[in-house]
């Protein structure tokens, strides 16, 4: 009956909560010690771990598919379509080099969680100019200690949820551009249907990621700034575009 399954839904959204949280809870200390003496490699772990306990007891598996040579030594502006919440666990599983994420300046006022967000993360208030400009002083700051940078280009989930990808702002690729940071496209094809926002919506199952190759920008001007957001766009949604196709074509089968 339906509202069994609503009911279910519920319950496995309550538990993701859950999950999310008690790591936060129980090893606080270790994270803010990692935060404020700078043990970018105890926070980088925890992360991981995190990330990797969150999936599993969600019942969400993923499966990687990597066309890229990625250095461990080398910083990145790594961009990937978002559309669900898990996208961030996602990445946190994908990765065990350092990174942060470019969020919401917004989620730094809430207690406790916000201090470490504020410190960990470069922080945006897309509404004030100001707040743009001094992104780039926090990258600069972030990549000087041998992080890579995570950013949603489109900015934000559309509220349409047909859309398969949303146009891309233009903020990651001129921090790649101004700092000469390689671009590490990724897609996500499955977060959608498996977690989505909607709450009485989604299921347990495999996420399917393709890493795409790295774009180097090293050269390149604020000129080309156009090209490279054009060139990213169209490969990640042809990627997008082809898994749909493929499915379709395999429920005909």
């Amino acid at each position: 009956m339906q509202w069994i399954k609503t009911f279910l839904r519920l319950l496995w959204r309550t538990w993701f909560g859950i999950l999310a949280g008690i790591p936060i809870i129980i090893f606080a200390p270790i994270i803010l010690i990692s935060i404020v003496f700078d043990i970018q490699w105890l926070f980088t772990l925890f992360k991981y771990l995190w990330a990797n306990f969150v999936l599993f007891f969600m019942g969400l598996w993923v499966k990687v598919d990597s066309r890229a040579k990625v250095d461990k030594n080398r910083s990145y502006i790594m961009i990937a379509n978002h559309t669900s919440i898990i996208d961030i666990f996602v990445n946190l599983k994908l990765f065990r080099m350092p990174f942060v994420f470019v969020g919401k300046a917004s989620l730094s006022k809430l207690p406790v969680f916000g201090y470490l967000y504020k410190k960990s993360n470069v922080t945006v208030d897309r509404k004030s100019p100001q707040s743009k400009k001094e992104v780039f002083n926090q990258v600069e700051k972030f990549v000087a200690k041998g992080n890579s940078i995570c950013i949603y280009p489109e900015g934000g989930i559309p509220d349409d949820t047909s859309i398969v990808l949303d146009r891309f702002k233009t903020g990651a690729f001129r921090m790649a551009i101004e700092h000469q940071l390689p671009i590490l496209p990724m897609v996500f094809f499955d977060n959608k249907t498996k977690f989505p926002y909607t709450m009485f919506k989604g299921y347990p199952g495999r996420l399917n990621v393709k890493i795409l190759p790295v774009i180097e920008t090293k050269g390149l001007t604020l000129d080309d700034l156009k090209e490279l957001v054009d060139y990213t766009y169209t490969i990640m949604y042809n990627e997008l575009m082809n898994y749909q196709l493929e499915k379709s074509n395999n429920k005909l089968n």
